[in-house]
């Protein structure tokens, strides 16, 4: 553990108010942020897509199931990720995936439906899915242009020539990238509000939320991707070992 400041109780409490004024500045330019998101332009979705479900296939109006909001993750599964049979899911769309059953109820109560998408086909997400006793709805975009015309997945073409992935060029992306899509569905047609990608993915990871406020933080300065699977913890430890 690295050295670090030892003070008076007078000396934190000054350190403290200070800090509480940041805070709360943060605050208010999260608070800001969310009406900035909120505002931008609601554009139609003009193109059929076409998922797998648990239920039979479904149009991406029909995902909302019922409810006039939509946030759908863009989960890496398989298809060019290094990933083995055991293990085809991407580890860390799997560490923000054990955030969403949780949420799920609460979403649902505020009108907004969450739904995970991947380009595999469904038998395989439930595999998966089973492994790791989630219970969120998973659905598969395989043979649909959605991934790709959401910026989270790459054709051949673009893996070598290049594509915009988080509103810039790349020059090679890899096959497909996480990320997360917001929909609105008024007057029957659904209107794309929203998306993010990379680190933008981290406000739905809650665990960060409380690492940030522990002693040693999210320890990641070694660059150390930490995140494993959760039922993989403790083999590593024991490795270590």
């Amino acid at each position: 553990m690295a050295a670090h400041t030892i003070g008076t109780h007078d000396e934190w409490q000054a350190a403290r108010r200070e800090l509480l004024d940041a805070e709360k500045e943060h605050q208010r330019r999260g608070d800001e942020l969310a009406r900035r998101r909120q505002d931008l332009p609601w554009v139609p979705v003009q193109k059929e897509y076409v998922f797998d479900t648990d239920n039979g296939t479904k149009n991406l109006a029909e995902l909302f199931e019922g409810r006039p909001q939509l946030l759908l993750y863009h989960f890496m599964f398989g298809f060019g990720l290094r990933v083995d049979a055991e293990n085809p899911g991407c580890t860390g769309c799997s560490f923000v995936a054990d955030h969403f059953d949780a949420s799920v109820p609460h979403l649902n109560g505020r009108d907004v439906t969450l739904v995970a998408e991947s380009v595999a086909p469904l038998e395989e997400l439930h595999r998966y899915k089973g492994r790791m006793g989630w219970r969120f709805p998973w659905v598969s975009s395989l043979g649909s242009d959605f991934k790709y015309d959401f910026g989270a997945a790459f054709t051949d073409d673009q893996q070598r020539s290049g594509a915009e992935y988080n509103y810039q060029h790349v020059d090679q992306p890899p096959p497909q990238r996480e990320g997360l899509s917001v929909f609105v569905l008024e007057g029957g047609v659904v209107h794309h509000t929203y998306s993010t990608y990379a680190r933008g993915v981290e406000q739905l990871i809650g665990t960060y939320g409380y690492l940030d406020l522990a002693p040693l933080g999210r320890n990641e300065d070694a660059g150390d991707n930490w995140w494993r699977r959760h039922d993989e913890y403790q083999a590593r430890k024991e490795e270590r070992c």
